[in-house]
């Protein structure tokens, strides 16, 4: 396939161009410059690697998102992207494209791991080797780094700030991701903060679709559905949502003509899609995994996992969440039941197990502190949990060897302990991951070991089972 980019000014920059992006804000933007007009193209930036960016080149930056329905599929090309951009080969290019007066937005999907803070205190690393380079270097590595820098270059040029906004799957993402921004301009130049902190705006969201990694057979089976090969489409089911707060410090694009719920405050809706899909996405992940399940379809053909998934809802999630307006959660929860077993969306359960220490902390302890706390059943996620370690641990319950992906999998594996009061009073010491409420509660402690001599006794499934 290939395509002609406009050559119309780019009014967003969006770090972490990765296919979430591609196949939800990215749509949502295009759709609202054909109802609504606006310079709304968008730069992408890819902070590590340039494969996005030398797939993407040669099709003129077009994609295409195939839509993964349970009763067949539907291809839509995607023409909103402008260039792409490269962080570690040319920074300041990044850095340009960022204070450009027309850029009025700067978005980001840079996962949890990509802030540079502590998923416990929400608050930035200072000690983290990237933002250490970063308070040094004019020419920053990390995400908090280039908004910094990006912004400081604005305000030398006289202009206004752009928003920032996040899509990433934090609690209220924008009052973490300012926080993080303001520590870090604090430490290069407390005026700059102070301007930030009073110009600036970092409005919270919350994103909701399920996209699956792409695969050299989604490449071929989309290139016979369409007669053009493209070497980066995007696959995603087809629910999508996203809830902005309405607070912008320079123009937008016109997002609720197209669907996006523009609203006064995003927590009732975050803490309700964290929770309720991500928390038991994960949970469905590590306990899926462990039981030899390839994706969260598979794992929820199984009917013990899918009954378990279901009690977590009743049990453990729902009593534990106030409604946002409007929404009923019990059927919130069953259209995630029909969502998670569409047998088109291949979400495996290994891509989701990811970077768990930066997830769990918002998905799933939350949660259970809470719970302990009002005096609930919280035997479900704490399970999960007690997956997450033996996962963590770098070899399944049957001993072959895991390939586990997370900033913290050296401490992890040297957490681990075959014996599980050990392995408990180990992870548990781990500040950045668990709460003072959890790390001193003994109860919980001996929750856990139970729940782990479940896993080693009787398996996934059985220890489900047998909750």
């Amino acid at each position: 396939m290939n395509h002609t980019p406009s050559t119309a000014p780019a009014g967003i920059v969006h770090l972490g161009l990765g296919a979430f992006f591609r196949a939800h804000g990215a749509i949502y933007v295009a759709q609202a410059m054909q109802a609504s007009g606006g310079d709304w193209g968008i730069i992408g930036v890819s902070l590590q690697s340039p494969g996005t960016r030398d797939r993407l080149a040669p099709q003129g930056w077009a994609y295409t998102a195939l839509e993964l329905g349970p009763k067949g599929e539907t291809p839509q090309v995607v023409t909103i992207l402008r260039d792409v951009l490269v962080a570690p080969e040319n920074p300041q290019a990044v850095l340009d494209a960022m204070a450009a007066p027309s850029v009025q937005i700067v978005s980001l999907t840079v996962t949890e791991k990509g802030y540079c803070h502590e998923p416990s205190t929400g608050r930035l690393n200072a000690d983290h080797p990237d933002i250490r380079h970063d308070r040094a270097s004019g020419l920053p590595k990390s995400a908090p780094g280039f908004l910094v820098r990006a912004l400081q270059a604005r305000r030398a040029a006289g202009l206004k700030p752009f928003t920032v906004l996040c899509c990433d799957n934090l609690p209220e993402n924008g009052r973490v991701v300012r926080g993080v921004v303001l520590d870090l301009a604090r430490l290069i130049d407390p005026a700059l903060a102070e301007w930030i902190a009073a110009e600036g705006a970092f409005p919270s969201t919350m994103v909701d679709r399920i996209v699956p990694a792409t695969t050299p057979a989604d490449l071929d089976r989309l290139e016979a559905l369409t007669g053009l090969r493209d070497e980066a489409p995007v696959m995603h089911e087809p629910f999508r949502q996203w809830v902005i707060e309405d607070r912008f410090c320079a123009g937008r694009p016109d997002l609720g003509a197209v669907g996006a719920q523009m609203v006064a405050d995003v927590t009732p809706f975050e803490h309700m899609k964290l929770r309720m899909l991500n928390g038991t996405h994960s949970s469905l992940a590590y306990l899926g995994y462990l039981a030899g399940h390839e994706t969260i379809a598979d794992t929820m053909a199984d009917p013990v996992l899918a009954g378990y998934v279901t009690r977590l809802w009743r049990d453990e999630i729902i009593p534990a969440l106030t409604p946002p307006e409007g929404v009923d959660l019990a059927g919130y929860a069953e259209a995630l039941r029909d969502r998670y077993a569409n047998p088109a969306i291949r979400h495996r359960t290994w891509q989701i197990a990811m970077d768990g220490s930066q997830k769990l902390p918002q998905r799933i302890l939350g949660t259970i502190a809470e719970g302990r706390a009002a005096g609930r059943p919280v035997a479900g996620l704490t399970l999960a949990v007690a997956a997450w370690m033996r996962y963590a641990s770098g070899r399944g319950l049957d001993g072959a060897p895991i390939d586990v992906r997370d900033p913290l999998a050296a401490h992890l594996a040297a957490a681990w302990d075959d014996d599980p009061g050990r392995a408990v009073a180990a992870f548990l010491s781990l500040a950045q991951i668990f709460p003072p409420a959890l790390r001193d509660d003994r109860g919980f402690a001996r929750d856990l070991e139970t729940a782990l001599r479940a896993l080693a006794a009787r398996g996934a499934r059985g220890a489900v089972e047998a909750l």
